[in-house]
């Protein structure tokens, strides 16, 4: 099948096809969807639709099975989504200090939580993040010691004096 039959194929089978799958999934856009995605798959195989002689039913079968298998996957979704949520009746609220660090740290510049996390989170050495991120291993001191810095300042709790110096 040339390029020009398949596009003729398509003008006069799609609306038609479109049709028939609404008639089966009693979805219009779900008939839209895998009609038109059956028509792609049939773009690759366009030479052996030809030889089989029956490209509506191939396209029209092919979209069906697309139509049972987003069902079925829907229908997965659903299942797991009602067994994972019916267990959790009361869920705690975050931790106060959690919610503050969280915010601290959405303040600063992008490098420095990057490397903070990197340093404290993933465990890595300066040299490991350096390797990591293509900073220099001073670069990331730097980011380290402003992060810490910028961090102790935000997370500084003003209700409790600091001693003076003696």
């Amino acid at each position: 099948m040339t390029v020009e039959e398949f596009e003729e194929f398509y003008a006069q089978a799609v609306a038609r096809l479109t049709g028939q799958l609404y008639v089966m999934t009693g979805d219009l856009q779900e008939a839209q969807d895998v009609v038109q995605e059956a028509f792609v798959k049939a773009w690759v195989r366009r030479g052996r639709l030809e030889r089989d002689g029956q490209p509506e039913a191939w396209i029209r079968t092919a979209a069906w099975r697309l139509a049972v298998s987003r069902w079925r996957f829907r229908r997965r979704s659903a299942d797991a989504w009602d067994r994972g949520s019916g267990g959790a009746e009361h869920v705690a609220p975050p931790d106060p200090d959690h919610v503050v660090l969280v915010d601290a740290l959405r303040e600063l510049p992008a490098q420095q939580r990057r490397t903070l996390t990197l340093h404290y989170l993933c465990d890595l050495t300066v040299e490991q993040i350096a390797g990591e991120t293509g900073l220099s291993s001073s670069t990331i001191k730097t980011h380290l010691v402003r992060g810490r810095a910028a961090l102790a300042h935000r997370l500084r709790d003003p209700r409790i004096e600091e001693a003076p110096d003696v």
